[in-house]
């Protein structure tokens, strides 16, 4: 059985992936049920949206179906190379190019954030997109005040690097940070468009 994080994170990665996938349902996957109307006076606990309130061994059955569809959706995901797992994240591209501040955007509508890898099997894991799709991605790590100082998002020093030789060297006008096809980083303006990768 799934874990509740887990499952979250893999709705969050199916969300985000949706309008990918939307252009041919995989074979085998039936439809969602349709959404049906909430009461308005949210009395009714046991309702889920889609489906008339259940007692609880029909939860269960319907829980150990919604299971058994993500871990089959999880499937078709990386066979189309579009997730892989690391540490207890989910990364997940949906193929598309953006600028640094498009890709947090997408991200974070998505429900995760933009990639970042705090140690060597969550940078693999990235790099897994950045050499399938032969292109570089952006990571979520920003230039702090201190030129060619780097930082977490959240203003945190960073416990693992993996930069390319003679990198970071932008001091102070290249504030983003990019990965390269072979792993390492290098600090580069924040106006290219890379991969979209972001994590769950």
């Amino acid at each position: 059985m799934l874990s509740p994080q887990l499952f979250h994170k893999t709705l969050g990665v199916a969300l985000f992936l949706l309008p990918c996938c939307a252009q041919g349902k995989p074979a085998g996957i039936p439809s969602l049920p349709s959404f049906a109307h909430l009461p308005d006076d949210g009395t009714d606990e046991g309702f889920i949206p889609g489906f008339l309130p259940l007692v609880d061994n029909k939860m269960e059955d319907l829980i150990r179906q919604l299971e058994h569809r993500i871990s089959r959706l999880e499937g078709v995901l990386h066979l189309e190379k579009k997730i892989t797992a690391s540490g207890g994240k989910i990364f997940a591209t949906n193929g598309e190019k953006a600028n640094f501040h498009t890709t947090l955007k997408k991200c974070k509508e998505a429900g995760g954030s933009i990639a970042v890898p705090r140690n060597v099997d969550e940078n693999d894991a990235i790099l897994y997109f950045v050499k399938n799709f032969n292109t570089y991605a952006y990571l979520g790590i920003k230039e702090s005040l201190i030129p060619s100082k780097f930082q977490f998002l959240e203003g945190s020093q960073l416990s693992y690097t993996n930069w390319h030789l003679n990198e970071p060297s932008g001091r102070g006008e290249e504030e983003c940070v990019e990965m390269y096809t072979d792993g390492t980083w290098n600090d580069k303006q924040c106006n290219r468009n890379h991969l979209i990768v972001c994590q769950f």
